[in-house]
């Protein structure tokens, strides 16, 4: 019985991990002005960065086809499916689409997509999850079900330290965003449990967000010993190791990793931004 695991290009990897598991990446692409950049390992964060801080406009991110689901479908009998957020992106949709007419062709096939409910390192959390289970449990529906119990129970957080891409997209006025900036304000942002984007709260400075990131993980979770911490950082590695030190000395968790922001995440969190997952 073969098992293949898939994810979109917003789950986001270390080089480790790259090496170690075996999760084939289905890449979304990002829109800057009139080029097109697609989110897969020849990706140049730093350049895209720079494109973004240059162009007066917001960057636009767009799904992978059903057919590039369907692509990956042909090669296994059981796959399981982890995308972002349905709420953020129709890269859940595209893949369901996929999934429907692949099994219309090859009905004997088992193929879960799993709306992580988050993006970034809660999708690496809920793919990892996957392959842990999977070494001890080989029927799919259960599978699913352990897996589906994660995500439910699963925390994202972060913090941004630019809000430029957030006023060119209109999500927040150019006053407003002018007058955040000069206060030095940063918002503590949180995914809802429909796998929306929602304000926790707002705090006056990077040092003090930084503080109340840590502080936050302690007031929302729970049996944290039994949990990893995920970070992913968006060019800004000093930033995740200092994090993962003030965590390691007040709470106690399974595994702390952290992995570096590609493309879409990059685009979500902008340079010097912070995301957790637990």
């Amino acid at each position: 019985m073969k098992f293949k695991v898939i994810a979109d290009s917003c789950c986001d990897f270390n080089k480790e991990l790259r090496e170690s598991v075996n999760i084939k990446l289905v890449p979304l692409t990002i829109h800057i002005d009139d080029k097109v950049y697609t989110d897969d390992e020849n990706l140049d964060i730093k350049e895209l960065l720079r494109a973004m801080s240059s162009s007066e406009k917001a960057p636009q991110t767009a799904s992978p086809s059903p057919g590039d689901f369907m692509r990956e479908y042909e090669e296994a009998e059981n796959i399981f499916v982890v995308t972002l957020s349905s709420m953020l992106s129709s890269t859940y949709n595209h893949a369901m689409m996929a999934k429907k007419m692949v099994l219309e062709e090859f009905p004997n096939k088992f193929i879960h997509v799993f709306d992580s409910l988050s993006a970034s390192v809660g999708e690496t959390l809920v793919s990892l999850k996957i392959l842990e289970v999977l070494k001890n449990e080989q029927d799919p529906p259960k599978i699913v079900e352990k897996v589906n119990e994660y995500i439910n129970n699963m925390k994202t957080f972060f913090v941004l330290e630019s809000l430029e891409n957030l006023i060119k997209a209109g999500r927040m006025s150019l006053l407003k965003g002018k007058i955040a900036s000069l206060l030095s304000i940063k918002p503590i942002m949180r995914g809802t449990e429909k796998g929306e984007i929602s304000m926790l709260e707002s705090v006056r400075g990077s040092k003090k967000a930084f503080k109340r990131l840590v502080e936050v993980i302690g007031e929302q979770g729970e049996k944290l010993e039994d949990k990893i911490l995920g970070i992913a950082h968006c060019n800004c590695l000093e930033k995740a190791l200092k994090f993962k030190e003030e965590v390691q000395q007040r709470y106690k968790f399974k595994d702390i990793i952290i992995v570096d922001t590609a493309g879409i995440s990059t685009v979500y969190a902008n340079d010097g931004g912070l995301i957790i997952a637990f």
